[in-house]
């Protein structure tokens, strides 16, 4: 009993010394779906100042509409019984006044809360934080559409790379973010994709990069490697490109600092679970006022994690219960509403694609880009969410030396682009081997299929509807698409032989439409000739020579027929 007792009264002491001393706002004029920031300092006893259950610190503002939010704060620096120095980072998505305080939390209680202030919130030209609509587009909190268009950059060059072939290419320090994403940005790219991982952006593991850009480091979180993740937060928000963020496991194993025995005790170890929603809060905190965040992916191809050890898998039923707890601490906890996916390398786990909290389902194909078309809607179509292709290409095997068959690489990138553009999936088909399209100057090509992306989206502002278009030949691919008055029409010759054909769909046009064609090689417009023919309107003598492609773009000043 008077052990009891001696517990008790140290929980008392414990809670009676934490107070929140000062709070001070670094940044001085607030401005909408920008980066507000404070200092709070405060002395608390911990014994680690990342879990939530032993101290927690969050700020509660109230915003000009009368809504409430509550915000997870981060530890920065200090030590336990001493004044500690911990961070608030918010974007406010409304204008005008709030009023705000930080509440001190132990052991799940209250036991200090600062002085109410305020600010003030101007415009800032901005729109806002990415959030789903419907299969074809995301939308910003001001309303305006986005389609992503971009590729996988999963990763900065590597100290050792284990390619045959590209092990040079590959270990080339130019290939890190400052160069890609300019790079990205220039070719008309808004979207890509990024690990954090044990050689990439490893913030929880101590040492073993495989990089040269990190330092080792005894702390909880690796210094080097928050704040190379910061800088690569603050890169995406000057070029407004929008980075699906891959948060994966982390360093959970009990040889990497974490309490997990295994990979499937991972996903159902209790301290493995708290410890990963820790982890998730402090990502939250410290990046989650970023507009750039344009979805937080839980893990890359987790039925490969699944099948590890092919003759002993572990349960996808714990790794559903797993996503589905974690996705909705997301949810619960991210004040911003960032969109929330997962992904699949090929094997759907039962009940995967169910999940409420999960926003947009996800697969990898390779070697199958036509296919790319007809997943997407019959995953949409069953599951009833937007559904994106996380990664694609010709080939997987890293053994094998592309440059022996460069060229159905390169068309292979090509396609993939323009079947996601025309498809229903809010963000298109990304690329892997990103080293290798760059070295080739393929990825340059993104800016050609961001033409008619812009032109579609100004078109519909956001709407798109499948159209019915008939070609001749049956051996031209063909998709097509209206986006408010105007249609646009994707042809491609697989061939190894010219082919000329005719093209006809319905007139739902009050008058001779405009007709356009883009060549989607040469990234060039050229007038066209369109008739009609009864209740048709046909383009004759289209001419495709060998794996080319072509789109025309159908459109009027006056409105479609009622």
């Amino acid at each position: 009993m008077k052990y009891f007792i001696a517990f008790v009264c140290m929980t008392v002491s414990i809670s009676a010394f934490a107070q929140i001393k000062r709070t001070e706002q670094l940044t001085g004029h607030s401005r909408r779906y920008e980066k507000t920031e404070w200092n709070i300092y405060l002395t608390a006893a911990w014994q680690n100042p990342y879990f939530q259950e032993q101290v927690a610190l969050d700020m509660l503002l109230i915003a000009p509409s009368g809504k409430t939010i509550k915000m997870p704060c981060y530890y920065e620096s200090g030590k336990s019984g001493s004044e500690s120095l911990w961070k608030a980072r918010f974007a406010p998505q409304e204008q005008g006044k709030y009023q705000y305080y930080f509440q001190l939390t132990q052991d799940n209680k209250a036991v200090s809360v600062s002085k109410k202030k305020s600010f003030v919130v101007k415009p800032s030209g901005k729109d806002g934080f990415l959030h789903t609509d419907n299969n074809w587009v995301l939308r910003f909190d001001d309303n305006k559409p986005f389609r992503g268009i971009g590729e996988d950059i999963a990763w900065e060059s590597r100290a050792h790379d284990d390619s045959k072939y590209f092990k040079q290419l590959n270990e080339d320090p130019k290939y890190n973010y400052e160069y890609m994403l300019h790079s990205l940005s220039k070719h008309g790219g808004n979207f890509f994709r990024t690990w954090i991982c044990s050689w990439n952006l490893p913030i929880d593991w101590k040492k073993g990069f495989n990089s040269n850009r990190y330092s080792p480091s005894d702390n909880y979180y690796n210094p080097s490697a928050l704040r190379k993740t910061d800088s690569l937060v603050d890169l995406c928000d000057s070029l407004n490109i929008y980075m699906m963020l891959t948060l994966g496991p982390g360093a959970y194993g009990t040889r990497e600092g974490g309490v997990a025995a295994s990979a499937a005790d991972f996903f159902v170890n209790p301290a493995a679970i708290t410890r990963y929603k820790n982890r998730l809060r402090y990502i939250i905190a410290r990046w989650g006022y970023s507009t750039s965040i344009g979805a937080w992916e839980l893990f890359n191809e987790v039925d490969n994690v699944m099948y590890a050890n092919k003759e002993h898998p572990i349960n996808a039923a714990d790794i559903v219960k797993w996503h589905d707890e974690m996705s909705r601490y997301i949810k619960a906890t991210d004040p911003y509403n960032h969109i929330v996916t997962t992904s699949i390398s090929h094997r759907d786990l039962p009940g995967l694609n169910d999940l409420p909290a999960i926003d947009i389902n996800q697969k990898h194909i390779y070697k199958n880009t036509k296919s790319i078309p007809s997943t997407i809607v019959e995953y949409e179509h069953k599951f009833h969410k937007p559904y994106v292709i996380g990664e694609y290409g010709y080939e997987w095997d890293w053994s094998k030396n592309f440059n022996d068959f460069a060229g159905r690489m390169d068309s292979d990138f090509k396609r993939g682009l323009w079947y996601g553009l025309f498809s229903p999936t809010p963000v298109l088909p990304m690329s892997w081997w990103w080293e290798f399209f760059d070295n080739r100057g393929t990825d340059a090509y993104i800016r050609n299929v961001r033409i008619i992306l812009n032109q579609m989206l100004a078109a519909g502002k956001g709407a798109f509807e499948e159209e019915r278009v008939d070609v001749s030949d049956a051996g031209v691919t063909s998709y097509s698409v209206k986006c408010g008055g105007t249609i646009f029409i994707y042809l491609y010759n697989p061939d190894s032989t010219a082919k000329r054909f005719s093209v006809s769909f319905k007139n739902s046009f009050s008058t001779l439409p405009q007709l356009k064609s883009f060549d989607c090689e040469a990234g060039k417009f050229a007038n066209a000739e369109i008739k009609t023919e009864a209740d048709k309107l046909v383009i004759d003598s289209v001419k495709l020579l060998p794996d080319s492609d072509k789109v025309f773009i159908i459109s009027a000043d006056s409105h479609l027929k009622k």
